[in-house]
């Protein structure tokens, strides 16, 4: 028998943090639409802070790259089975996978064919490398939510529903940032010359970026010899900061690392130095000049060359999203200390470049801040009481 449609019951599954922020801003709009629903899945601490019941916690999906994944995939086959196996004895209304494309996607798929609604919540980089998955990801999900404008754009060419919801971070992102409030929250002299440094979320990437990251700070310290000059480093967790700590010792600079905080580092910087992801669109929202660099597994970054899986010319998220590419970019082996180091003084000297950087950097926040959360939470529950099982 089916639910009452005021007391849904909504599954989730959230990888890492990103991820685990978007399912705490979905639960949370989706109970003030369904005050009675039922929230059930892998979750992170926000999460199951908004009331998620958690099956298992999302940091066992924080895995990234090819060889990352074949390393853990007996682990996360064993763990999609059992969620498999207890979603179909649970028959949720309807299943949202909170990007972690390569896990949730396999899951959905299976979900979809007992007959329960699928999302894909974030879309997967389809329309970057490898377009052909898109009909793979028709097989599996109902609805995609996607953050970015071009994604849905995208869909529609391929006969897929999806739905434009706008980014949660542009609306918890003020259109204008305090620096001076920052830095007097942090302690920082509003005269000093502040770069932030945000070397990833996962452990993967602190692990690959972090070493260049020290390196380049030591780097710009001395090219530029200014006594103003204070490095910030927002951890995204305890793990993060362990790693990363590690990693500065010896690199002969002082990082003054900030746990969590990242909103407040931006605003009260002058430059980031960021890992390629999510924290380039924070960036963004900051209104901060940047320079982003990615790196992966080396397995991973052969298997994408020699196939030749990879479409777009940029990474990161700004220049994807900007009219012109504003944000220099560092890929693999280009991501060297001095070189990031030379980007990031650059970066520091183009007042005149300022201005125009921080009014294309405002309009695509505005262009993304559409209350993402709320849409998103409608366009679920209008799924899961479609009763399409």
């Amino acid at each position: 028998m089916a639910r009452e449609s005021a007391a849904p019951c909504i599954a989730l599954v959230a990888g890492e943090a990103s991820g685990d922020l978007l399912g705490a801003a979905l639960i949370e709009a989706l109970r003030e639409l369904a005050p009675l629903a039922r929230f059930v899945g892998v979750a992170g601490p926000r999460m199951r802070a908004a009331g998620c019941e958690v099956i298992a916690p999302s940091e066992e999906l924080a895995v990234m790259g090819l060889a990352e994944v074949l390393a853990h995939l007996p682990r996360l086959l064993r763990l999609r089975f059992g969620l498999r196996r207890k979603l179909s004895a649970l028959r949720p209304d309807v299943f949202v996978g909170i990007d972690a494309p390569e896990f949730n996607l396999g899951l959905a798929r299976q979900l979809k064919r007992a007959g329960i609604p699928t999302v894909q919540y974030v879309s997967p980089q389809v329309w970057a490398w490898r377009q052909g998955r898109v009909r793979s990801i028709g097989q599996s999900v109902d609805l995609v939510l996607c953050l970015l404008p071009f994604e849905a754009q995208f869909y529609e060419k391929h006969a897929l529903r999806a739905v434009f919801v706008g980014h949660p971070l542009a609306d918890s992102y003020p259109l204008h940032t305090d620096r001076a409030a920052a830095r007097a929250a942090l302690g920082l002299a509003t005269d000093a010359c502040v770069v932030a440094i945000l070397p990833g979320s996962r452990l993967s990437e602190v692990k690959l970026l972090g070493p260049p990251f020290a390196r380049a700070a030591s780097d710009l310290s001395k090219l530029r010899a200014d006594p103003k000059l204070e490095f910030i480093a927002p951890m995204a967790s305890p793990a993060v900061r362990d790693v990363f700590e590690r990693t500065l010792r010896g690199a002969g600079v002082v990082v003054r690392l900030l746990d969590g905080q990242a909103p407040l580092a931006l605003a009260a910087a002058d430059v980031v130095l960021v890992a390629s992801g999510t924290a380039t669109l924070e960036t963004l929202l900051s209104k901060r000049p940047m320079v982003a660099a990615y790196r992966m597994n080396s397995v991973t970054a052969f298997v994408l060359r020699q196939l030749g899986l990879v479409k777009v010319r940029y990474f990161s998220q700004p220049n994807l999203l900007t009219t012109t590419p504003l944000v220099p970019e560092f890929l693999q082996e280009q991501v060297k200390p001095l070189e990031l180091a030379r980007a990031l003084s650059t970066q520091l000297d183009d007042r005149a470049g300022r201005p125009a950087m921080e009014a294309e950097f405002t309009r695509v926040h505005d262009q993304l801040r559409r209350g993402g959360a709320a849409l998103a939470a409608r366009a679920v529950l209008e799924l899961a009481q479609k009763g399409l099982r």
